[in-house]
């Protein structure tokens, strides 16, 4: 049996991270310490000398603490613990240290750990596992949430309190005073809020499972035991509810194979891309063309047209971002991105001046490096805007290592803070391979006008079959006003068949060669798009001409159709659609909630398109108005547009098309049987849309819908640069 030697509550001021406000600041830190050791002699003497004096080890303790700083709570810890051990000669300790103002709600934050003698001796016992189990917990976190089986439970939401203790799965080491994101309270309790925040659950034993299997899935945490209160539950007791443990074999099945980082890499990094001299566009994808020769490309941000910085006498730049797997150490893969941009044509200039091609390292894993050469992460990065919108394009929720602040809390930080100009103009742009077309997204709505090469068009009912009469009505769209021509050569109609694939291409081909080879100057450089879901038609019209792919069935019906938008580098149109034409309309049952099933629907194709090697900048969707819905889902669909890329949807920040022209849904509404009757229907649906913010529609009358736009614009799209 072990006496024990205690010291409660001792505060003392120390930085340690950062506080609540996430400021590198002294707070106060708690600390409760028990050391083990035999006092039976003084206590049989009544001598201090056969004992450990309590008050030297306050003294000691204290001044350690205030005259350190430390990154990490645990390394504090450890550190403390070996200080008693080696200054007091003791064989075992425990620590627990708590941080009252780590957390904005949340009682306290800390770490507890038990230290032997033999832990920092030159040859330590191998004891495999964490022998003493250290912990690290968060108290009293106060969350709101819809909880409970009673109606009242069911429509406000209430306060429930968290209690979260952490198993890690080693030891803390005091030479490695980093925060690894299984220990990182602040992450974890950052990903738990949210949860809550959008979760409703009739039982507290659901809700406690849900957060469990968060915080193992997405956090990586090894164990947690997880106490949930209701302090509203009961009438005459101070709260109820539960505590369980899970472990990661407890949610095996629903951990998701593969690995954060790719099988056969070892590492991920976060690269951002910039040019403003020569082909910007081209200077950035023949950038990630020659890194792809090394690395693997897991996601690139949208393209951003953005005003200079620093030295603003220079040409505006194109800026991006991309994560990529890779085996290269950080120099190492300095050296790489040194040689591309030397490859492109980047020569030596004044400091932020003009460059063909610019790539900087801004994260490696969650590592800190510096050296002569490099630092990492990047040290100017959190006051750079077109660093952070790119970078929250692909990692909003990833932590700078040492800042402890996501890429989306920096954003949103610097767009708040005194440095921050308006005056500086930040575009995302589509860049269209025709002519250098760009595309600014927020300066207005785009026109797609619609050719219908086919015999069975719900609207113009073949009326554009031919080589001539096909031109001819895109000359008067092109010149009424439309920013794209769409030309398809199969119709999507409801219960309509499919069309072989030489008679679509004999089709449509003609029509874009026309229109390419027109002597009428507008007409030969608008940008055109192919509506089909073929692969081979896709491919044989961007060799024609054709600069965009607009697929109905978002690359379901024809998966290599991805693969051409990918090889050929080309923007695609990824529409929500359930089966095919012939059968969507018996495929109309969602749950719930629509936007949520269509946004989930859509996510999956835009998730393969991005694993097919397409650019994130040259993806566009499509709620598909029609496609497998019922009159009153179409509606709900344009009520609620602007939460399907919204800031809580899995589709946050993609452009989006919708196509409500003339269609039988308007008809519906009001009574018209004819769909060239329809115009003024699609006009108030047009109006709506824009008010979402729908960038692009795609309509039969151009003139009118123009109009509409031009004034939809005008009062609700705020129009820069």
């Amino acid at each position: 049996m072990e006496d024990k030697i205690i010291i409660k509550d001792l505060e003392v001021h120390n930085i340690i991270g950062v506080d609540s406000w996430e400021r590198v600041k002294k707070q106060p830190i708690i600390i409760n310490l028990t050391i083990y050791a035999n006092i039976s002699q003084a206590g049989n003497t009544d001598h201090l000398q056969y004992s450990i004096n309590y008050g030297t080890v306050t003294k000691v303790v204290t001044k350690f603490s205030e005259e350190s700083s430390f990154k990490s709570i645990e390394a504090l810890a450890d550190a403390i613990a070996k200080l008693c051990i080696t200054e007091f000669d003791t064989t075992r300790v425990n620590i627990r240290l708590e941080k009252p103002k780590a957390l904005l709600h949340a009682k306290c934050a800390g770490v507890e750990i038990t230290r032997t003698k033999d832990d920092y001796s030159e040859s330590p016992k191998i004891t495999g596992e964490n022998e003493y189990s250290d912990k690290i917990f968060v108290r009293d976190l106060k969350l709101n949430s819809i909880i409970g089986i009673n109606p009242w439970e069911r429509e406000e939401k209430q306060s429930v309190i968290v209690n979260l203790t952490i198993y890690p799965r080693h030891k803390a080491e005091s030479d490695k005073d980093h925060v690894i994101k299984p220990h990182n309270y602040r992450t974890i309790v950052r990903t738990i809020s949210k949860h809550v925040e959008e979760s409703k659950y009739k039982t507290i034993e659901a809700f406690a499972t849900s957060v469990a299997r968060i915080v193992i899935m997405e956090c990586k945490v090894n164990k947690i035991t997880i106490r949930v209160e209701k302090p509203s539950a009961l009438m005459f007791a101070a709260s109820a509810g539960i505590e369980i443990t899970r472990s990661q074999s407890c949610f095996k099945n629903n951990i998701p194979l593969g690995k954060d980082v790719p099988e056969g890499y070892d590492h991920v990094v976060y690269i951002t891309l910039g040019s403003n001299l020569g082909d910007r566009i081209g200077n950035i994808c023949e950038a990630l063309k020659l890194l792809e020769l090394e690395c693997k490309i897991l996601d690139t941000s949208y393209i951003y047209e953005t005003s200079p910085m620093y030295v603003t006498d220079q040409p505006d730049f194109f800026n991006a971002a991309c994560k990529v797997a890779t085996n290269l150490d950080p120099e190492e893969l300095l050296v790489k991105l040194k040689n591309i941009e030397s490859t492109i044509g980047r020569t030596p200039t004044i400091r932020y001046g003009p460059r063909s091609i610019d790539l900087d390292i801004i994260f490696y894993d969650d590592i800190e490096y510096k050296s002569s050469n490099l630092t990492i992460p990047h040290v100017s990065m959190n006051e750079r805007e077109f660093v952070l919108k790119p970078l929250c394009d692909i990692a909003k929720s990833f932590e700078h290592p040492k800042l402890f602040r996501t890429c989306g809390q920096l954003l949103s930080h610097y767009l708040k803070s005194p440095s921050y100009s308006p005056n500086n103009f930040i575009h995302k742009i589509l860049p269209i391979n025709i002519n250098n077309v760009i595309w600014k997204w927020s300066t207005k709505t785009f026109i797609m006008g619609v050719i219908n090469v086919t015999p069975d068009s719900f609207s113009d009912d073949g009326l554009y079959k031919n080589v001539n009469s096909a031109l001819s009505h895109a000359q008067k769209l092109v010149d009424e006003g439309a920013d794209i021509l769409d030309i398809g050569g199969c119709s999507t109609r409801p219960n309509a068949e499919d069309v072989p694939i030489e008679e679509e291409i004999s089709r449509v081909l003609p029509i874009i060669q026309a229109i390419r080879c027109s002597s009428n100057t507008s007409l030969a450089n608008i940008p055109i798009s192919i509506d089909t879901f073929h692969s081979e038609v896709a491919e044989k019209a961007i060799q024609s001409g054709a600069n965009i792919i607009n697929d109905i069935s978002g690359g379901q019906l024809d998966k290599k159709v991805l693969s051409v938008a990918a090889k050929c580098n080309v923007p695609i149109i990824l529409q929500h659609m359930r089966g095919t034409p012939k059968t969507m309309s018996r495929l109309t049952e969602y749950g719930d909630d629509l936007i949520s099933d269509i946004s989930n629907e859509l996510f999956e194709r835009v998730n393969a398109a991005i694993n097919a090697g397409i650019k994130r900048w040259n993806i566009i969707i499509d709620p598909g108005i029609g496609f497998a819905k019922k009159l009153d889902h179409n509606l709900e669909i344009i009520k609620r547009l602007n939460e399907l890329n919204g800031k809580r949807s899995l589709l946050e920040g993609f452009p989006c098309l919708i196509g409500v022209s003339n269609k039988r849904f308007i008809g519906e509404v009001i009574n018209q049987p004819i769909p060239k009757n329809r115009c003024w229907g699609t006009a108030a649906a047009c109006a709506a849309a824009v008010l979402a913010g729908v960038n692009i529609l795609r309509v039969h009358d151009v003139k009118e819908m123009l109009d509409v736009t031009k004034v939809a614009d005008s009062i609700w799209r705020v129009t820069k640069k």
